[in-house]
This record gives structure tokens, sequence and C-alpha cells, in this order.
């Protein structure tokens, strides 16, 4: 008898070691496909507007703050305040700014290479709650692949980081059910969370409580679980105070009043959204893993008895009525839902995959996969013609063209290998999408700002402030040109110009005409725009 056990215990721990080292080599590998996707030619385009330039700003002035000054702590925007997020980003991005230089690669590399970890942490957290590990293989892969999460998470913002750290919040609470240690983990990712996206990160410890509360509610009557939450946020709440000691009362009325800049202002009647706008985001972004999207929303409500559904949707619920609350409605926002969605469809691809050989598949994986490979091959088609055709766009859309094609014709036939080609295919797409320059394609929506803030660098103006006749302020202006732009009307303008001893006006050539300005020194003109101040010596 004593033998007997000792054999099936060294079997055991046989099996236990291999195990790990299979769980080893998938991390790894995951980890390795990750970052050669989140960091290929990440620095091969401008920054954008609005968050990517606003970090950018911030981490840049911290970087330039002089030893002992505090600069990481109380941080600045150009010249003004911004205490309406903890700086945890903008410090990585300060320290990378001072390894190699301020560029847009070492602008984005903290978030990217954060953002490819939430992959095989994401792994992690199949293997915890799925007995199978092809579901925790399939779920990181659809992951991956996913176009919303590989552009956002490749773009200088706090969200791709906030994704990493609510993984390792949810995975210590997953732990946390049969290991006290781990409510410690779950302090620890709570705090990171705030660190990077402030007040905002209670709402996502929401997520946790809604799941233990419905699968392991003796949890949260633990008090090393509340214990370790207050370690994990007084750092926030240390910076929070530190904040409000040095700014007082305009400390609230910029960090939690103003919805403006602050992503937690309270939704409106005016600008009150229901969620149907973010469901209307996933439906454009999602596929072609929205084929499967349906049967796995089925799967997971029927298995709701289970852990892994509850997390499911709870996770995908909570949040969905999170970011429905918040006034402003922006694409990044739904970023924490697709890990979510990445499980629940894992555990449906998995099914799959246990069906018998040449088991029909629905039709309408079959037909989406048809429409999407002649979309694909309509739009190739639509690149290559035209007086200068985009190559790059043409071999993209190829590439997803045969992906499709080939899918769908071996899902007729009713062969699993057609998920190996989806794969495959869409991870070479994004790769091939992300090498060029079309990935960040919201730089088109306005002028080019690297030729017209060249332009401003080289004039050296003594100001520090430019008023500007374009509608809204550029963030990614503001930091390549190293100066404020600040927006203006023509009444404005004319102010200021009047006014004002020596105003600095950046202004195109219908504004420039319809001004009437006298006594008008040009000093510099690129991309269309001009930069132009008054001439003393002619008045």
């Amino acid at each position: 008898m004593q033998e007997r056990s000792f054999i099936w215990g060294h079997l055991g721990t046989k099996h236990r070691t291999v195990d790990k080292l299979i769980d080893g080599i998938w991390l790894i590998v995951l980890l390795v496909a990750a970052v050669l996707l989140f960091s290929i030619n990440l620095g091969g385009v401008p920054l954008r507007d609005w968050d990517e330039g606003t970090v950018a700003q911030v981490a840049r002035e911290i970087w330039r703050s002089p030893a002992g000054s505090l600069g990481w702590l109380y941080p600045t925007l150009g010249g003004e305040p911004y205490p309406h997020k903890p700086p945890l980003m903008h410090l990585l991005i300060a320290w990378a700014y001072h390894l190699g230089g301020v560029n847009e690669w070492t602008t984005r590399i903290p978030g990217a290479i954060l953002t490819a970890c939430s992959v095989p942490l994401l792994y992690c957290l199949g293997r915890e709650i799925f007995r199978q590990r092809w579901v925790a293989i399939y779920s990181a892969l659809i992951y991956l692949t996913m176009l919303p999460v590989v552009r956002h998470g490749r773009l200088a913002m706090l969200d791709g980081a906030t994704v990493s750290f609510l993984m390792v919040m949810m995975l210590c609470v997953l732990r946390s059910r049969r290991d006290l240690r781990y409510c410690l983990g779950i302090g620890i990712g709570l705090g990171l969370i705030c660190l990077t996206q402030g007040i905002f990160g209670i709402l996502l410890g929401a997520i946790a409580i809604v799941f233990l509360y419905w699968d392991t509610p003796r949890l949260l009557t633990c008090y090393y679980l509340w214990i370790a939450i207050f370690l994990g946020i007084l750092p926030v709440l240390c910076w929070y105070g530190a904040q409000l000691l040095h700014y007082g009362h305009t400390f609230l009325q910029m960090a939690f009043i103003n919805p403006s800049i602050n992503r937690t202002g309270i939704a409106t009647k005016d600008n009150f959204q229901l969620s149907w706008y973010y469901i209307k985001e996933i439906l454009m972004y999602a596929w072609p893993w929205l084929l499967f999207l349906p049967h796995s929303l089925r799967l997971t409500w029927e298995n709701r008895n289970l852990s892994w559904a509850r997390l499911v949707l709870v996770w995908g619920a909570v949040y969905l009525l999170i970011v429905s609350c918040i006034g402003s409605k922006l694409l990044w926002y739904l970023f924490p839902i697709y890990p979510s969605l990445a499980l629940a469809l894992g555990a449906q691809i998995t099914e799959t995959e246990n069906l018998p050989l040449l088991t029909a598949y629905p039709k309408s994986w079959v037909a989406g996969l048809a429409v999407l490979a002649l979309a694909a091959s309509a739009a190739s088609i639509f690149f290559s013609s035209g007086a200068t055709p985009k190559t790059d766009l043409q071999v993209i859309f190829v590439a997803v063209a045969l992906t499709m094609t080939l899918a769908a014709i071996y899902a007729e036939r009713g062969d699993g290998q057609f998920l190996k080609i989806l794969f495959w295919g869409i991870y070479i797409s994004l790769l091939l999408l992300m090498k060029s320059n079309y990935w960040v394609w919201e730089l088109g929506d306005a002028y080019p700002v690297k030729p017209v803030a060249s332009m401003i660098v080289q004039a050296n103006p003594a100001v520090k402030k430019i008023y500007t006749s374009f509608p809204y302020s550029r963030p990614s202006l503001d930091f390549y040109s190293d100066r404020t732009i600040i927006p203006a009307s023509f009444g404005e303008l004319q102010y200021y110009w009047h006014y004002n001893g020596q105003p600095y006006f950046l202004v195109n050539a219908s504004a420039y005409q319809s001004l009437h300005l006298d006594s008008i020194k040009l000093i510099g003109q690129a991309g269309g725009w001009k930069l132009i101040t008054k001439d003393i010596n002619r008045l």
C-alpha cells in the first residue's frame, strides 16, 4: 500500500512538472508574439491628438524638471498644474525619455510592453478558470488578434496599462479563493490601476467585488482582503492627499468637478448615451471573432453556475454599465471589456474543436467568412486602382481576403483547421498593418502637425503661447512645437492683435486673408499655415 502511494505520488509530481513546463513554453510564445506585434514600427507615425499628445507633454515636462523639484509628484501640462491623473504612466515614459531621448518610439514603448504582457496574463486567467489548456490558449490568441486591442495597446495612452493591471487584480482574485496570500495581489493590482487612471480605478474594482459576491461571498467577509486593498490603494491616497495639500480646493475643481478633463465626469442629459454606442463599436471592430459571439454568449449563459461564466458575465456587464455612465464616449474606453469577450470566445471555440471530425459548422460562420473575404477583396481592388495605388493597404487586404477565403472553405467542409488558419492569417494581417503607416488612421482627420511644428521650432518665437485659427486644440502640435497652441475665433484673434503687445498667430491662407490685419510680419510658413506677428518697426 505504501509502495503504491509512493508510485502515484511520484507520477503526480512528474505530471505537475510537465504541466508547468508546457505552461511556461506557452507563456514565452505568447509574450514573444505579443511583443513583436505591439512593438513593430512603433515610432513610424506621429503621435495622435488628445491622449497621446497630452501624455507625451506631461511626461516630457516631468523629464525636464530639475532634480529635487518634485515635478514627478506635481506634474504640469504647458507649465500649468496637471493633477487630473496620477503620473504612473507619465513617469514610465519620462524614464524612457531619459534612456532613449524624446521621440515617438520612447513615448509608446512603455504602454506597448505593458499591453503585450496582458496577453500571457489572460492565458494565466484562462488556466485558472478552465480545466482545458486549449481554452486559455484560444482566449489569449483571440485577444492578441483583436484589432482594437492591438491598435490602442500600441498608442501612448493609459488604457493598455490599465487592462494589464486589471488582469493582475482579477488573477489574484481567482487565486485568493484558495490561498488568501493572493489578497495582497488584489490590493496591489487595484493600486496600480488607480495610479494609472485615478479614481476611475475604484469603479474597475467593482468588477472584482461583484464577482466575489456571486461566486465566493465568504471572501468578502475576510479582513485580509480589505487590509490588502487598503494597503494597495494607500499610495494613491497619499498622492491625492499631496495634491490637496499643494493645490487646496483648486485641486478638487480640476480633478473631480470639470468633466471636460476628467474621465469620470457624470453623464448629463445632453451627452448621455446608452450602451448601444459601445455595442455598435464592438460590431464594427471585433471581426472576424464577432461571428462566434452569439454562440459564445449563449454558452456562457448556459454555464452561469460555473465560475468562468460568472466571471465573463460580471466583467462584461459591470464594465459596460460603468462606461455607459461616463459623459464622454470614446472608442478606447471599451478596451477593458475585450479580455472578457476573449474568454467567452475561447470557451466556444474549444467546444467547436471538440466536435467530431467533419461535423457541419453553423452556416452563419461560413457565410460570414465568405462575406469578409469578398469585402477584403473589394478593398484590395479599390486601393490598387487610381493614379497612386496604396500598395501597403492592397497587400494587407489581400492577406485578409486569402485568410477568410481559406477559412470559409475549410469551415464549409467541417474541418476544424479553419480556426488555425484564422489565427495565423489575422496575426500576419495585423503584423502587415502595424508595419505600415496606416495603423493610426486618425492622423488624416486634420492637417499634419510635424511640418507645422518644425516651422514653429525653427522660427523660435519668443512666446510659449500662440493663437491659431484652427477650431480646436491639438495636443500633438503642442508637443512637437513645444508651445501651447490656443484656438481662437476671428473676433478673438482681432482683439488680441490690437490689444496685445506682440501676439503670435498660426493661421491658414483663408484666415490670413479674412482677418485684415495690419503691420504683419511673416515668421514662417509650412503645410498651408503661416506663423505671423506684429511688425513693431512699421507701427
